[in-house]
């Protein structure tokens, strides 16, 4: 499920949980995309296919005389959605066009994230994801050389990256791809007691939606996050603190700007308005994706473990983390702080 990968994970042990199948389980996710399989030209394939076929010698000997040196080249990898064939790039920029978020808007919010991550690391609040000790070797994961807090100047000279020459999004307000890794534990409140442990938080509730990713593939957190609050009988000014997946900058706005009209609400979502205003003083206060990378598999635990930490460093309640994803797909989930 790409971007929601490790959410898929942490849903899924919640439903092994509730159903008794275990006490105590570790969910999470995994990315190496500096190492991604690059695959053999199509068209080779099929012939080598139709080869192991082959009955007779003067078959595979036809076979092999029609491989020309245009099927060595293999299929290099890109970011595109399995259902459209449409990079994700592309999908950003239909989406910031749609919104009329501007490139100006999209490298600000992107120049806040690194300067929240910036900060959040030197506060010691990213610790338990930057901090990583290998066991038995010296090696320690102190510092994100992906967090980096330029200028909007030096942000304005850079080329769009996908659609030129008029396109928003760029290297600067996108999100990086990346190695990476998450886990978590997950357990029964009452197994966590008899273990001496002091949970972060509960998990409390959870949703996936899904658009046509042909109209518009972001826009997974804006149906999410109106869905999963009705689920926990909650209001948008219940929420302490939202984790939004920041895909792209422009992504994030647009989200931000659709929930927040009546039009989107009524034409799209079937409700009589719109589903209200975020503040931005409670939203990706550490930073997000776009500071701190983006490794698919691994990014709705750092979601989840994000909430619950600022959670109890900022004293709050509840928290709404919200992704988009491939597919047109989008989860929302609810995490409450657990009692001191």
């Amino acid at each position: 499920m790409a971007c929601i990968s490790s959410n898929q994970s942490i849903t899924s042990a919640m439903g092994i949980l509730a159903s008794g199948g275990a006490d105590a389980v570790i969910a999470g996710g995994v990315e190496t995309m500096s190492d991604v399989p690059i695959r053999v030209n199509r068209s080779l394939r099929k012939i080598l296919l139709s080869l192991n076929k082959a009955k007779t010698m003067g078959a595979r000997l036809g076979l092999l005389s029609s491989i020309r040196p245009k099927h060595f080249a293999p299929e290099l990898p890109a970011v595109s959605e399995f259902s459209t064939n449409e990079t994700m790039g592309h999908s950003g920029d239909r989406l910031c066009a749609s919104f009329g978020i501007t490139r100006r808007e999209q490298d600000e919010f992107a120049l806040r994230s690194h300067t929240l991550a910036d900060q959040a690391t030197k506060d010691g609040n990213l610790s338990d994801v930057l901090e990583y000790k290998v066991p038995g070797k010296p090696v320690v994961v102190s510092k994100d050389n992906g967090i980096r807090v330029s200028s909007i100047e030096n942000m304005a000279k850079l080329r769009p990256a996908f659609v030129r020459p008029y396109g928003t999004v760029t290297a600067a307000n996108a999100s990086f791809l990346t190695d990476g890794a998450s886990a978590c534990l997950i357990m029964t409140e009452d197994k966590a007691l008899a273990l001496g442990l002091k949970p972060k938080a509960y998990l409390r509730e959870y949703v996936y939606v899904s658009q046509d990713p042909k109209d518009q593939l972001l826009l997974g957190p804006a149906y999410a996050t109106p869905k999963v609050l009705e689920k926990a009988s909650l209001k948008l000014t219940d929420i302490d603190v939202f984790e939004y997946h920041e895909a792209f900058a422009g992504q994030v706005l647009s989200n931000l700007k659709a929930m927040d009209s009546d039009w989107f609400g009524q034409n799209y979502m079937g409700r009589k308005g719109k589903v209200g205003s975020i503040p931005m003083d409670k939203l990706n206060t550490w930073g997000g994706s776009l500071s701190i990378g983006h490794p698919f598999g691994a990014t709705g635990v750092r979601l989840a473990t994000t909430a619950a930490n600022r959670l109890i460093k900022e004293d709050g309640k509840y928290a709404l983390l919200a992704a988009c994803a491939a597919g047109g797909q989008g989860h929302g989930m609810i995490v409450e702080r657990y009692p001191s």
